[in-house]
């Protein structure tokens, strides 16, 4: 929590390293690297101004991370 990942926090999934772990995710502006054990532990949801439409890509993104 102390870097950033906290209700109502903003986050985005920036990069992924060339093994596909870690992930570097952009939160409320700062970038955050964390591997994929330590991401399965945080819960996220789509933003509700987010349109339809990306929300499936979010969806996918999110499906691609696990």
């Amino acid at each position: 929590m102390h870097m950033g990942f906290v209700p109502d926090a903003l986050i985005t999934v920036l990069r992924r390293a060339p093994a596909g772990d870690p992930t570097v995710y952009g939160v409320d502006g700062m970038e955050i690297a964390i591997r994929r054990d330590t991401a399965t532990s945080i819960r996220v949801r789509v933003a509700e101004a987010e349109a339809s439409e990306e929300a499936k890509d979010v969806s996918k993104l999110a499906e691609a991370a696990r």
